[in-house]
């Protein structure tokens, strides 16, 4: 019955066992293919209502099915709720192909113009539901995605979700961890820096409570989707909870959306990819990750680094991952968070042909919660 109420994976075009299994608060797809090799995807819960969503989408990158044909990852982890996510994980895909129609192709610029254009979106929805839901004005999400086309890997990244490549090392015949993404995480010196700068005469724009940084006392991340609370002072005021109303109005917005974005050529050495929510990195460092992927089977890949992760979450705990298991949503979350996994595999035979045509191929994880 629980299990029914947490979970709607939503799965279009898939062969086989496409719409993954579920095993407690766990989802999971164990393999499928995409364009370019292989992925296994993995979603635990530990919230009361799970946050975070994944999706992986495989073919044509445009809407006018024009341009080139590849694979778009994404990763959503929300806060405050799962409004947020869901809504990224809705429209953010179709926000990037539509943009991509328009300017004949996927860069750099087209990824930044989609979360734009989704932060738009979801901006306005919170205009439209203020007055009966002010609620939704504090739930946002972190958004990570990668593009894989054309031999090139584009990332995109707004908040402490993270993506690590797997490159085959010649000299030491050991796949070593590459970090593409750049975190946006106020408990890195650097991030605090760029807030104080951006806000030079606001003292209290970085505050550390209980030995952890928050913006405002509030939010560890600074760039997200939604947050419209701490983007727009007239979402600031009552009837939001108060918890979540500052002092004192602001008049530029304390987060962005602006992702942090690069693009790299695929080497034939690059085996993987693992794309993550901080749930994963909070108890995995990123060589620790990589070399679970190199030493085991892709079947189950994913599954296999969450319950890694869930091992030292219990360790951490002192207690057995049996007994964690067995801890309720909403509890687990003193253990540790909610953890979206989805390892993308490179094959060189693939990566390298430009004209593939594959069929389409939709999936996600993590799914809208049945009231």
């Amino acid at each position: 019955m629980m299990v029914r109420s947490c979970w709607k994976p939503i799965v279009d075009g898939d062969e086989g066992d496409g719409s993954g299994r579920v095993d407690g608060l766990l989802w999971y797809k164990d393999l499928g293919n995409h364009l370019y090799g292989e992925f296994s995807m993995a979603v635990v819960q530990a919230n009361s209502s799970l946050e975070d969503r994944g999706e992986l989408e495989s073919g044509p990158l445009t809407s006018n099915h024009l341009g080139p044909q590849g694979t778009f990852i994404g990763v959503y982890d929300g806060h405050g709720g799962s409004e947020a996510s869901q809504f990224v994980s809705d429209n953010l895909f179709c926000n990037l192909k539509r943009l991509a129609a328009e300017h004949q192709g996927v860069s750099e610029n087209v990824i930044r113009r989609a979360y734009s254009a989704t932060e738009e979106g979801f901006l306005s929805l919170v205009k439209k539901q203020w007055p009966s839901k002010p609620q939704v004005a504090s739930t946002g999400t972190c958004c990570l995605v990668g593009v894989i086309c054309n031999g090139m890997i584009y990332i995109a990244n707004s908040g402490d979700s993270r993506v690590v490549l797997g490159r085959f090392e010649r000299a030491t015949r050991e796949a070593e961890a590459i970090q593409l993404s750049t975190e946006h995480n106020v408990n890195q010196e650097t991030v605090r820096d760029e807030l104080r700068s951006k806000h030079p005469f606001d003292s209290q724009i970085v505050v550390l409570r209980q030995n952890v940084w928050r913006v405002k006392g509030l939010i560890q991340v600074s760039r997200s989707i939604g947050d419209a609370y701490l983007k727009k002072a007239e979402f600031n005021r009552d009837p939001l909870p108060a918890k979540y109303r500052l002092a004192e109005t602001f008049f530029r917005p304390i987060l962005s959306c602006e992702p942090s974005t690069s693009s790299h050529t695929i080497h034939p050495d690059d085996q993987f990819l693992i794309f993550a929510s901080d749930g994963l990195w909070e108890h995995l460092t990123n060589q620790e990750a990589v070399n679970i992927v190199s030493n085991n089977p892709p079947n189950g890949i994913a599954r296999r680094l969450v319950k890694a992760a869930l091992r030292e979450a219990a360790k951490k705990c002192e207690m057995r991952l049996s007994d964690l298991q067995k801890i309720e949503q909403g509890m687990r979350r003193h253990i540790h968070d909610d953890i979206t996994v989805i390892v993308v595999f490179l094959n060189p035979k693939l990566t390298e042909n430009t004209s593939l045509c594959g069929s389409p191929l939709s999936i996600k994880g993590g799914g809208s919660a049945n009231s």
